[in-house]
């Protein structure tokens, strides 16, 4: 059955009406946009699974197996980006808990103002539905492989869309957060149930070690390659500029009861997601010795490699890794779906129209999620691959970054300075980037100006890809700063006010009506800046950032030896 066995549809019909139900058993207790957007009544194991849940998908995978089925080892950056930007979670969780904020766009719209807000909307839904598009795509992808084509990428796509829409759509951000804590599980199960038989397949590491004769493949910064050090600096930064703006970072931060679930749930799930991408990262590796002169797709590296080992384990195992895929990838569009649906009706809907019921408010709601999931697979269906999805992701995240971190820690940057800084950012990209429609092409830079740039800022006769980020990122701050400089700064009440919600932490219990206010009786603490009488908003940190902040970066030095002992042989 869809080259499937009897007991793979069983476990895998057994999971999708599972979750389908828990999302509409969940949407009884919707009764207002909050309870939709943003339940702050979740703990530390909770957080933590829908951290991960919503940050690991299984394009991620795709595409960390297929870059290590092409590069070798390094292609474990493409996820790995984050690495070293996941201490400092530890750090922007509680801030993001403390905006008191229903969205991103809230946050936007209390530092500079409605048009900011607006701008932000419009870039925070275009962004995920591109994820999305991504994520469905990949998924897709392996499904196509791993039942040798029996179900086609295009009808795997309509499956999974229907399915996480259901229950997204049903209940909210509390039936993503619910249906993350199984789909976790399942995730980590769909992340390491390959490795070990394909290790075992070619040998273990020694194997491989013998196999591949080009050594570049097997270092974790190929220096030679495309994938060296400069490569994976630049595109750390880039991640990090940009992960405070992807939309559903509000909710990994904020849905829990005070500042600590968001601190242990947003950085330990994700460093969770970090080991996950070391087993996708040898299977891939693997997989280049396995399939050793076959053609072989490498976005379906990982598929072809389930297909070929999950059905001569155990009737219905492959079912549990399909299952276990659909969670990786439902987990985190339903928690995307709904931070979209959220920027709309918050910043946009209800900005227009004010004071109607919460139920009308709830099937803007509704109806918005079903128009971003549409874009989404739209772009799926556009898209020429996963990596290259992958890339265009990055690079959008990244493009409001800017104006937050400006925003955050200097005063003077003015609402002008923001619009300049991200349309900039833009401008940059658009132009150093491929703009068409079909075959028809209006611009290609690399075809026109790539050839008079110097070698060094090209791969394979293309613009390379960290100075590519350069080059809107650098522009973009100097604009950003430029412009602030020049123009009428934001009333000093409103930063005031802006400002002493970042210092203000989380009461247990606390009830704020309207997002980004404190709540009555609220006690402001003392202003302890770094840089004193200056327009700088640099806070002198708490023992517990300290000391989180530390453990972070253990964890990640932990990590990245470990692995570099593993790939030693």
């Amino acid at each position: 059955m869809l080259g499937l066995q009897i007991a793979d549809v069983f476990v895998l019909g057994l999971y999708l009406v599972g979750v389908t139900i828990i999302g509409i058993w969940t949407a009884r207790r919707i009764k207002t946009i909050a309870d939709f957007f943003m339940p702050r009544r979740f703990g530390k194991v909770m957080m933590v699974t829908h951290a991960f849940g919503t940050g690991t998908h299984s394009d991620q995978a795709v595409s960390v197996a297929s870059k290590s089925f092409t590069n070798g080892l390094s292609g474990i950056w493409y996820q790995w980006l984050w690495l070293f930007a996941t201490p400092f979670y530890w750090l922007i969780a509680p801030v993001m808990r403390r905006f008191r904020a229903i969205t991103t766009a809230d946050v936007f719209e209390a530092r500079f103002g409605p048009s900011v807000a607006m701008l932000f909307t419009v870039v925070g839904m275009a962004n995920l539905s591109i994820n999305i598009g991504v994520m469905l795509l990949g998924s897709s992808k392996v499904i196509d492989a791993s039942t040798a084509g029996a179900v086609s990428s295009n009808y795997a796509i309509a499956a999974m869309t229907v399915m996480f829409v259901i229950y997204g759509i049903a209940g909210g951000l509390s039936a993503a957060i619910i249906t993350d804590f199984i789909q976790g599980v399942l995730t980590i199960a769909f992340s390491f149930i390959l490795l070990p038989f394909i290790l075992n397949a070619v040998g273990g590491i020694e194997g491989i070690h013998e196999a591949i004769k080009d050594p570049n493949m097997l270092l974790l910064e190929d220096r030679a390659g495309e994938i060296g050090i400069f490569y994976i600096v630049v595109i750390s930064l880039n991640g990090l500029v940009g992960i405070v703006t992807q939309p559903h970072t509000m909710g990994n931060c904020a849905a829990g009861r005070t500042e600590m679930e968001g601190r242990v749930g947003w950085m330990f799930g994700n460093f969770i997601k970090r080991i996950c991408t070391v087993a996708w990262c040898l299977t891939g590796l693997a997989a280049v010795v396995y399939f050793s002169g076959r053609d072989v797709e490498p976005d379906k590296t990982f598929g072809l490699v389930a297909a070929e080992f999950l059905p001569k384990i155990l009737p219905g195992v492959l079912g549990l890794f399909l299952a276990a895929l659909l969670a990786s990838v439902m987990s985190s569009c339903d928690s995307f779906m709904i931070a979209s649906s959220g920027l709309f009706t918050e910043n946009i809907y209800k900005r227009f129209n004010p004071g109607r019921k919460q139920k009308d408010y709830i099937f803007v709601a509704r109806v918005t999620s079903l128009v971003v999931v549409a874009g989404g697979v739209g772009f799926a269906f556009w898209l020429p691959g996963v990596v290259k999805g992958l890339e265009i992701f990055w690079k959008i995240s990244a493009m409001m970054g800017i104006a937050f971190w400006l925003g955050l820690f200097w005063r003077r940057t003015t609402v002008a300075g923001a619009w300049a800084c991200t349309l900039v950012g833009f401008a940059v990209l658009l132009f150093t980037g491929k703009i068409g429609f079909g075959d028809y092409v209006l611009w290609d830079f690399n075809a026109h100006l790539a050839g008079k740039l110097p070698t060094f800022m090209l791969w394979q006769g293309k613009l390379y890809l960290p100075w590519q980020m350069i080059f809107y990122l650098v522009p973009g701050l100097i604009t950003g700063i430029v412009v602030s400089l020049l123009t009428k700064p934001v009333p000093r009440e409103k930063l005031d006010k802006f400002y002493a919600l970042t210092r203000t932490p989380i009461q247990a219990g606390e009830q704020v009506a309207v997002p980004c206010t404190l709540p009555e009786g609220a006690v402001v603490p003392e202003k302890r800046n770094l840089f004193p009488n200056t327009n700088l908003e640099i806070p002198i940190p708490s023992v517990t950032s300290v000391v989180g902040f530390l453990a972070g970066a253990g964890c990640v030095v932990a990590i990245y030896k470990v692995v570099r002992l593993i790939v030693a042989g």
